[in-house]
């Protein structure tokens, strides 16, 4: 038997005006996790399409088993027990979880033709709780949580007797603790036999997780390495092809006349007495536990959830933010946390979506300024380094990072004073996430008044001038940069009332 249970070699993928894989070659051993990393449009995806048989290559060889192989079609990919799992699960949410695991290979009697139900329920059951599942398998996909979705994307994997699984950044939008299930089912499945490529932009999955890692970068194999014998330093510059010396670019700060003040802001079952303010110039950010209420505070301050009671002020004076085209004409923009439902218009082009927040600026008598708009949206594409062919590629085509970087770019197209990012480099690699700390520096020393909400603690003790720790709905303390950490952040955010 070959040494390798799945080998590439000189794989290249030619889309029109694009090499979107260039001579790459990855080797993946019985029973292993081997991670792959690199920047958003490296060619990650398009690996995936290979291995499973969306795409095929124009040249290279695929080993399985040390056996030359080419698969005709995902089905065929699926028969020789190789399944993806992705970040955004592809799930049919009205029906159950037994039909989402057992779409397309239904349990079928031979002579009837009738499915069997109860015998595809208690496949379910079993490949659930093998996994640690908490739920039946009768319920509606659409009724659970991201974390379970996933889970059952992981059951229906199984249910095809996988033996390799490519997991496609599944801790993206999961909690700590739910990452944590996660890399418990991972490691489970490596022992039951199955070989994992595990594809991640967050240094802790790789570390957590993988014993061999792998960097595409610019559409080509730059390399493979053993975990516990690369630096991260030299893990960042096989990623991006440079060394990123100051991760977190904060410059000194200009703190100008205080911008916003929020004062008791409360709104039932979500946040209660909500109190702080932002200057000119500051960075304040907004951590906590996910579920603290934190994202529910910042929609309130842009109108997208009403609030009960409380006073918000806007350069001193007090305001009403009655919806999201108030809070725009009051100078305050938001970056959303889910970029593609609540962030972007996929089907519209890159560049119409950066100038959706200013078209009164780019008409005149109801008449937009083509030519105005397109200059506007490749200025601003290329200030945040957008990775594209032109500004009229459809925001769906773009890899998630590029996507978020859309988001970042539309917020400066209007008149703002405040920005409110919610977690701005969530599922970004770190390439994008060095140039979104560079912009948001940069708005910063403009004299913007920037709230922060992150879960991820170098980034707030990085980036923020001051942070303020919300537990349960309140903010539990407030503190200035200097006398901050990690461990006095954790505590204040889990600390138990008194």
């Amino acid at each position: 038997m070959s040494e390798f249970v799945l080998e590439l070699k000189g794989i290249t993928k030619i889309f029109p005006g694009v090499k979107a894989l260039d001579n790459v070659n990855f080797q993946l051993k019985h029973g292993e996790i081997h991670a792959l990393m690199g920047e958003n449009g490296a060619g990650k995806s398009t690996f995936i399409k290979i291995i499973t048989g969306v795409h095929a290559q124009e040249e290279g060889d695929i080993f399985l088993n040390g056996e030359k192989i080419n698969f005709k079609n995902p089905k065929d990919a699926q028969s020789h027990g190789i399944a993806a799992i992705y970040q955004h699960v592809t799930c049919y949410p009205d029906l159950s979880v037994t039909e989402n695991i057992f779409m397309g290979h239904e349990n079928v009697d031979k002579k009837t033709k009738r499915i069997l139900w109860n015998e595809m329920h208690n496949e379910a059951k079993i490949l659930l709780d093998g996994l640690g599942a908490n739920f039946d398998p009768k319920v509606e996909m659409g009724s659970l949580s991201v974390a379970q979705q996933q889970i059952v994307e992981i059951a229906k994997a199984l249910s095809t007797n996988a033996k390799i699984i490519i997991m496609d950044e599944p801790t993206a939008a999961l909690t700590k603790k739910e990452s944590e299930e996660l890399y418990r089912i991972a490691e489970k499945l490596r022992d039951d036999g199955a070989s994992i490529i595990f594809i991640s932009h967050r240094f802790e999955d790789m570390y957590r997780l993988a014993t061999k890692v792998t960097v595409f970068r610019d559409s080509k194999y730059i390399g493979s390495w053993d975990v516990d014998k690369i630096s991260n330093e030299n893990l960042i510059v096989a990623m991006v092809g440079r060394e990123i010396t100051e991760m977190f670019p904060k410059k000194e700060p200009k703190i100008g006349k205080e911008i916003l003040k929020v004062e008791n802001l409360s709104k039932t079952g979500f946040f209660a007495d909500i109190s702080f303010a932002v200057r000119e110039g500051e960075i304040l950010a907004l951590t906590g536990l996910v579920g603290a209420g934190r994202t529910e505070v910042c929609q309130s301050l842009y109108g997208v959830l009403s609030y009960d009671q409380g006073k918000i002020f806007v350069e001193s004076k007090e305001v009403k933010v009655n919806s999201p085209l108030s809070a725009v004409k009051l100078g305050i923009g938001y970056l959303p946390e889910d970029r593609q439902k609540q962030g972007l218009i996929l089907e519209w082009g890159i560049g119409r979506n950066i100038t959706l927040p200013a078209l009164n600026k780019l008409s005149k008598k109801g008449w937009l300024n083509d030519k105005k708009e397109t200059e506007i949206s490749k200025i601003l594409s290329e200030k945040v380094n957008v990775k594209a062919q032109s500004i009229f590629d459809l925001a769906s085509s773009l890899s998630g990072g590029n996507q978020q970087k859309v988001v970042v770019a539309k917020l400066l197209t209007s008149d703002l004073k405040i920005l409110i990012v919610d977690e701005p480099t969530k599922g970004v690699d770190v390439g994008a996430k060095a140039a979104i700390y560079e912009i948001l520096s940069d708005l910063a020393q403009q004299g913007y008044g920037i709230v922060l909400v992150s879960s991820e603690m170098p980034e707030v003790l990085g980036m923020s001038d001051r942070i303020a720790v919300m537990k349960e709905g309140r903010i539990a303390k407030i503190f200035e940069r200097k006398d901050a950490t990690q461990e006095l952040i954790l505590e204040a955010a889990m600390a138990s009332n008194k």
